[in-house]
């Protein structure tokens, strides 16, 4: 049994590594979208109240409209902020009460983030168009699926199927802050090459997708290679 101890420390080692890097990145992720969440959240209730500083393309004079983007704005800056703490694992095992909550709290916000931006594409349309409007009204039906089954599969205690959504969710709830990430990218290496003032650009037309699309087929992968081992392919996450 003696030489069985130094492969299990490094074992040891070797897992608390992992959830070290793993909840040092999530927070990581969480601090550098502070500050668009918190802009978000700022400009959301100013556009509830009705006291934004000047005229703005969000802003129109259908109401409802109105009503759903800027309720979209200040939701989703909430989620932004908290759906990081719900992969923390080492939060999930001491704090499961909180967990739960924080997760009840996320799915619905994210459902009525997306409901709110389907709506207001709905009523008035994009700045962008008709690429923009596809784009971002599959980018909210997504959105909006992910927090109804991550929600649902919890319930239910199918706990590989919740962890699958709950993933697929947290890259949808990062698309709005990873939407300006590409675009602060792109502008600081090209100087906006493609891009245009009405999103009508090469490169405004291909991030309509971009931005949510390439990482959900990330999740796909990974997925299906953690659960292609004979002993966990009946528990497939659908």
């Amino acid at each position: 049994m003696l030489h069985l101890v130094p492969w299990l420390r490094t074992a040891i080692l070797w897992v608390m590594g992992r959830v070290f890097l793993q909840t040092g990145g999530l927070l990581l992720v969480m601090l550098l979208a502070a500050p668009f969440a918190f802009y978000a959240a700022g400009f959301g209730q100013d556009g509830l109240r009705g006291t934004l500083d000047g005229p703005h393309y969000l802003l129109s004079e259908n109401g409802p409209a109105n009503a759903g983007i800027f309720s979209h704005m200040l939701l989703g800056a909430l989620i932004t902020l908290l759906v990081p703490l719900q992969l923390i694992r080492p939060l999930r095992a001491r704090l499961p009460a909180l967990h739960r909550w924080t997760g009840r709290l996320v799915t619905l916000a994210a459902g009525i983030t997306a409901l709110g931006g389907l709506a207001y594409i709905a009523l008035r349309g994009t700045i962008g168009g008709a690429v923009m409007d596809a784009g971002f009204t599959l980018y909210g039906a997504l959105m909006l699926l992910a927090a109804v089954q991550t929600y649902r599969h919890a319930r239910a205690r199918r706990l590989d199927q919740h962890n699958a959504w709950a993933l697929r969710l947290f890259w949808l709830v990062l698309g709005s802050w990873l939407y300006r990430v590409h675009y602060g990218l792109w502008y600081l290496t090209t100087g906006g090459l493609w891009s245009t003032p009405a999103f009508t650009g090469a490169f405004d037309l291909v991030q309509n997708f971009a931005f949510y699309l390439p990482y959900l087929i990330g999740v796909e992968i990974y997925l299906r290679r953690r659960f292609s081992s004979p002993g966990r392919r009946a528990k497939l996450p659908a």
